[in-house]
């Protein structure tokens, strides 16, 4: 199992990735998650908390979008890579993603405009990692493949990715972006012990075998997976992804909770991330404190025995909520 000082080449690129990334989406979305929304300890000071815990752990790929707080989880972003000692801001990989509404019905253009705008709010040059947010688009994946050629030509991006593709859409993608001379790098997929249905449904061994390499959100449900929440004590507000009754959660975090203590007292989401690794996605937890990200990093530097995969394999659950429901929710 990689630690932290390992890294992971994204295809097509330079770009390297540490197995274990880190999720902004609740980063300046006050309507969804908090800074007014429904978690009121998340602030922009327990933000740069989670950063410098990260930072110091290791873990420094960060995911972002341009719609994540219409941009301001781009701009903290940008904030907080501005007062990054360069040592360390330099190690710093970052993602973010195009978000294709119907309407927008010129990708070849409308890609390299969202990339330098949201480079600008990130404060950077060039996007390490740039992904189509969804396969909505009125337009085929060639015209998509263009519009990531030309972002890639104009200096904004380097490596290409996308989210919540099919195993067709995901195969497509590759295909289309293989005749313009560049490589998939990236699925991002909704993926967790409470919803296993990329892996049973070939999904992730397809991306495997193409170079692609899944990056895993929603990685412990929402929080469902820490140990925090059970039957008696249901997580609260809109966490609703692959919202299984916490009935059918509880066995599965009792089994995390035993394997974590015969691998040095690791906690449930420590473990829960720990078997995505050792699917070969990396997983891109949130964290909004520096608690968090600590316990976040604890899962790397270790493994899981076959036998721990396997047992958490046949307890977890398949979560096959409908594509729209994942999909406007993440989006």
């Amino acid at each position: 199992m990689p630690t932290a000082a390992d890294t992971i080449t994204l295809a097509g690129s330079d770009v390297q990735a540490t197995p274990l990334g880190v999720g902004t989406w609740a980063w300046g979305d006050k309507t969804t998650w908090g800074m007014g929304g429904y978690d009121t300890d998340l602030s922009e000071a327990t933000i740069a908390e989670a950063w410098e815990a990260c930072l110091t752990d290791g873990v420094t790929f960060f995911d972002t979008a341009e719609v994540y707080g219409k941009g301001e989880s781009e701009r903290i972003i940008g904030r907080l890579l501005a007062t990054t000692p360069a040592h360390q801001r330099s190690g710093v990989v970052i993602a973010s993603k195009w978000f294709p509404h119907p309407l927008k019905l010129k990708p070849e253009t409308a890609i390299v405009e969202a990339a330098r705008a949201s480079a600008e709010r990130l404060g950077i040059e060039r996007i390490h990692l740039y992904q189509i947010h969804g396969p909505i688009s009125l337009r085929g994946h060639g015209a998509l493949a263009d519009g990531l050629a030309a972002a890639r030509a104009s200096g904004h991006i380097d490596a290409v990715g996308v989210s919540n593709y099919s195993t067709k859409e995901t195969r497509s993608m590759a295909d289309e972006l293989a005749k313009r001379g560049l490589a998939l790098a990236t699925n991002q997929i909704e993926f967790s012990l409470l919803r296993r249905v990329p892996e049973t449904s070939g999904l992730v061994a397809a991306c495997l075998e193409l170079g692609v390499t899944p990056l895993a959100y929603s990685p412990i449900g929402q929080g469902r997976l820490t140990g925090k929440y059970s039957a008696s004590n249901p997580p609260p507000g809109r966490r609703n992804f692959s919202a299984h009754p916490m009935e059918q959660v509880d066995p599965i975090v009792a089994e995390l909770r035993r394997i974590g203590q015969a691998h040095g007292d690791r906690t449930p989401s420590q473990v829960a991330l720990n078997w995505l690794m050792a699917k070969g996605a990396i997983p891109i937890p949130g964290a909004k404190n520096g608690r968090q990200a600590h316990d976040n990093a604890g899962a790397l530097g270790w493994d899981l025995t076959p036998e721990d995969v396997a047992t958490l394999d046949r307890l977890a659950l398949a979560g096959t909520r409908s594509f729209a429901n994942r999909f406007w929710q993440h989006g």
